[in-house]
């Protein structure tokens, strides 16, 4: 099959990878869309491990209020580079972790943070283990992977802070 630039363009589109990696994804799958989808998610997630321990000293502090000002959340989310940080997607990141946070009230961020005492599920207890609100298919962990992959740097949810009225 004959691999087209607007192909190669839709799928650079959805995905976020560089030209060359979307074209060797199309040509490894075919031209199937999904599999050249599913085939970058793999590479990025590979990458992603490999960068975990890389230091994320950039980033943003977002902040969400809902329902009338009777809930607020602070969440600081941090990148490797400030360039990052300015861009549009990881904002976008940042704040739907800001509203995950006033939706499901979890208590701590990552399973290793989790204490004897919490109550609950790791879904109802730990942010990254929670499904997304605007897609249950996925986990936080899942939307902070697939940013990684997209960005090609290491992504942390640093720490949260929920406000509600009255709570």
């Amino acid at each position: 099959m004959t691999i087209t630039t607007g192909m190669v363009k839709e799928l650079r589109d959805a995905t976020g990878a560089g030209v060359m990696d979307a074209k060797r994804a199309l040509e490894e799958s075919g031209g199937d869309m999904a599999k050249a989808t599913s085939l970058l998610r793999e590479k990025g997630l590979a990458l992603a491990a490999k960068r975990a321990e890389r230091e994320t000293n950039q980033g943003v502090v977002e902040s969400y209020i809902h329902a009338g000002g009777r809930i607020g959340v602070l969440v600081e989310v941090n990148c490797e580079t400030d360039f990052v940080a300015k861009t549009d997607e990881f904002r976008a990141l940042a704040r739907d972790v800001a509203m995950q946070v006033a939706a499901m009230s979890p208590q701590v961020v990552a399973a290793e943070d989790r204490t004897a005492e919490m109550e609950g599920t790791d879904e109802e207890v730990v942010l990254l283990k929670q499904p997304f609100i605007k897609d249950a298919s996925k986990t936080i962990e899942d939307l902070v992977k697939d940013a990684v992959a997209k960005t090609g740097e290491n992504i942390r949810i640093r720490r949260f802070v929920r406000f509600g009225l009255g709570e």
